[in-house]
């Protein structure tokens, strides 16, 4: 199973943006988890179309290991059609995650 397909798996249609899905995958007690959260959430809201969801690691192993996530957290940018453009692990900056979207809706 590609990543692509693992996440088409797991998420949720109706939680998936028109243009794009920032997906993130956090920890419990991971600071700069809550710092990726709301730059993502900031990002999300300012582009028409584009959805943030966040998934638990820990809550969703399989879901971890079908995609090769390492670290938390982990950011991957998804286009319309639920394919992986980018990725970052550790606390994206803003403008990154700008760029990342532009790639994903172009």
């Amino acid at each position: 199973m590609s990543g692509a397909e693992a996440v088409n798996d797991w998420l949720d249609p109706a939680e998936r943006g028109s243009r794009a899905t920032l997906v993130q995958f956090s920890s419990a007690f991971c600071q700069p988890c809550r710092a990726t959260r709301r730059t993502l959430a900031e990002v999300s809201a300012m582009v028409e179309g584009v959805r943030h969801v966040e998934y638990d690691a820990e809550d969703h192993l399989a879901l971890v290991c079908a995609l090769d996530i390492r670290s938390t957290p982990t950011v991957l940018v998804l286009d319309a059609d639920g394919r992986e453009v980018r990725r970052a692990a550790g606390q994206p900056r803003r403008v990154d995650v700008i760029a990342a979207l532009g790639e994903a809706v172009a």
